[in-house]
């Protein structure tokens, strides 16, 4: 990693987080309490990232564990955790790489893991086996594969871009000995969907632009298969897969071809007929099922929260819980006989934890303790959905999150949050990176302007082709929304944000005057470099993206009207940039250049480069080095907002 202008060096601060210490502060670096009320506590970012993320919900054959990914040691390995609640085993032992453990094997305790090489998404599938050796099962160079699943023989499918780099092939493995059969090669570029349990199909999706997409299935036992499109239609309607039914009688899918929001249907494989699965007034995010079918699980994205329901796949009915601690129910799964489960409890103020419970007994038993014990959910700050009205009257969602020293008396200064996307959405759920600012004495207001997923297929597409315009002016309003707030100091607001939301915040810093400083992490600051080098495993979805960005060939001109960097001379006020070498999607050269362009400005411009990282920063230790960064850069610029010329 590298760093310069101000910010402190990797190795001082793995000191200070192997110390417990908070970085020290100059006097222009007032201390991050100062302003606090004395009953506040105070954390380091060492202190958050101290929490441990797990996830990860695959019960092994005998009903005796399960694997979980888990950060303990700074970096993501395969746990097997014991569902009597003694303690987990760690079962790889990566320093590097992130390694995301995926299914235990149907008859025993090997399993699939999946790993890149320092985040460039060039995912390899691995099994590790009894004895503790490791087997690429997809070896190779510049090559991306993915798991699909098991069949009943115990076999499984995975899918590989090792031909074409823009292709997805289907392959099926032996769990017996990993030999392996090309079962679709995927000549169309299709997105590759789910295989059911039989082995005799496979769903694909095809994106005719972004806001139509098709649904096809191939029968993988027909000598000589061809997709078979299942939904003709005219128009815009999305189609896409949530999987199949365990007797692989039905394929589960998804439309908004009847609502606004997205809802799942049934498609009869015999008969080809398809019928209404379930409703409701959010989108429908996913549906699956115990591996006996006994019990049906239904995710729906209800105004950014997550909200699942467990039913009796025979009678319908809502299965009955004990008392459940307070949080979102998340990630759950069955044993083979669907007699135990696992789950997850999320919250804003606390992290996921796991737990266990035997179907129809009152105790549940908790698997996992992921908050710091230094610090209780009190300590942190739930989140609320608030909405206000834009430039031109629509109602923008956001989430509000007020630390608990802000009061009229003690006016906090603010950040607008920008999600990632375009079509992302900011959701409920703890967050140490947004935590460590809010207990910083920083009022967070993630919004969810136009062009964001989870509030029906009319609002996504208000931006298409208008990225910089309307969704901006969404977030200026966010800001104003802010100004309202007797709690807020409304001359002291800034702009952070992620991949898109990295282009958003640049976007504010050149094209308005609103926001004090901004910090733009891993963002796009040249649309017409990042939309001609996409990634080649892209092509399935170039079409949609080019839809609603805009084609390279016919758009240039556009895109380069809405590149910050070509506007960067409008650059007035201090800008924090962070990034990963290693990231295949927002190359490192736009963060350089963007540094660069704003240096040229004689504006103070701060750049954390991490070189072990892509698009995300997956190791604790640079979670926790960028954090601090955040929280420093805004003590000096925003918080002393006097002294920051």
């Amino acid at each position: 990693m590298s760093i310069k202008t101000g910010v402190l060096s990797v190795a001082a601060m793995l000191m200070l987080a192997a110390c417990g210490k908070a970085p020290e502060t100059s006097e222009t670096d007032a201390p991050a309490g100062a302003e606090t009320k004395a009953e506040v506590k105070i954390f380091t970012a060492e202190e958050f990232f101290a929490t441990t993320t797990v996830f990860g919900s695959s019960i092994n054959h005998d009903g005796t564990a399960v694997l979980v990914s888990n950060d303990a040691t700074g970096v993501f390995n395969a746990y097997r955790y014991p569902l009597d609640g003694s303690e987990p085993e760690q079962l790889t032992k990566s320093d590097k790489d992130t390694v995301y453990g995926i299914s235990w094997f149907p008859e025993d305790n090997r399993f699939i893991y999946t790993a890149d090489q320092g985040g460039n998404e060039l995912n390899h599938l691995y099994v590790r086996e009894l004895d503790g050796s490791v087997k690429d099962l997809t070896p190779g160079d510049n090559l991306k594969a993915g798991f699909l699943g098991w069949n009943d023989n115990g076999d499984f499918y995975a899918f590989s871009n090792e031909r074409d780099p823009k292709a997805f092939d289907v392959y099926r493995y032996s769990s017996k000995d990993y030999q392996r059969e090309l079962v679709f090669q995927n000549d169309d570029l299709l997105s590759v969907g789910d295989v059911s349990r039989d082995g005799r199909w496979l769903s694909l999706t095809k994106a005719v632009s972004g806001a139509d997409s098709d649904l096809y299935l191939i029968d993988l036992s027909a000598e000589e298969a061809s997709p078979i499109h299942i939904t003709p239609h005219e128009g815009n309607i999305e189609y896409f897969s949530y999987g199949f039914t365990p007797d692989s009688s039905k394929l589960i899918f998804g439309t908004d071809e009847h609502s606004e929001f997205s809802q799942a249907w049934a498609y009869d494989l015999e008969s080809g007929e398809s019928e209404l699965f379930y409703e409701t007034n959010w989108d429908v995010s996913f549906v699956y099922f115990s591996k006996d079918g006994k019990y049906t699980v239904i995710g729906v994205n209800d105004d950014a929260q997550t909200k699942l329901t467990i039913l009796d796949s025979k009678t319908k009915e809502s299965v009955q819980l004990p008392e459940l601690p307070p949080g979102d129910l998340a990630g759950v799964n069955f044993s083979n006989d669907s007699i135990k489960m696992v789950f997850y409890i999320n919250a804003d103020n606390s992290p996921s934890n796991l737990y266990t419970h035997t179907l129809g007994s009152d105790k549940i038993v908790k698997l996992t303790d992921t908050l710091n014990p230094a610090m209780t959910p009190e300590d942190l700050v739930m989140s609320e959905v608030v909405r206000f009205s834009s430039f031109d009257g629509l109602e923008i969602p956001g989430l509000l999150y007020k630390p608990l020293q802000a009061s009229a008396d003690n006016k906090v200064p603010a950040l607008v949050w920008v999600h990632g996307g375009p079509g992302g959405q900011s959701r409920k759920g703890y967050r140490a990176a947004i935590q460590h600012l809010v207990n910083n004495g920083y009022a967070i207001f993630a919004v969810n302007n136009r062009g964001s997923s989870g509030y029906g297929k009319t609002f996504y597409h208000l931006d298409d082709k208008q990225h910089g315009e309307g969704d901006l002016q969404d977030i200026v309003y966010g800001k104003k929304h802010l100004q309202t707030l007797d709690w807020v100091d409304g001359t002291r607001i800034g702009i952070i944000g992620g991949s898109y939301g990295g282009y958003m915040t640049m976007a504010g810093m050149a094209f308005t005057d609103e926001f004090e400083v901004g910090i733009n992490i891993f963002g796009v600051t040249n649309w017409v470099r990042t939309l001609n080098s996409i990634p080649p495993w892209w092509e399935a979805f170039k079409k949609a993206l080019y839809d609603e960005m805009g084609d390279p060939a016919t758009d240039a001109e556009r895109h380069r009207r809405i590149s910050p960097l070509f506007h960067a001379e409008n650059i007035k006020k201090p800008v924090l940039v962070v990034q990963g070498a290693n990231d295949p999607r927002v190359l490192q050269v736009e963060s350089d250049e963007m540094v660069a362009a704003i240096e040229a400005n004689n504006v103070p411009v701060e750049y954390v480069l991490f070189e072990d990282e892509g698009h995300g920063f997956r190791k604790k230790a640079n979670r926790i080095t960028a954090s601090n960064a955040y929280v420093r850069f805004l003590d000096r610029y925003l918080k002393n907002s006097a002294n920051q010329l």
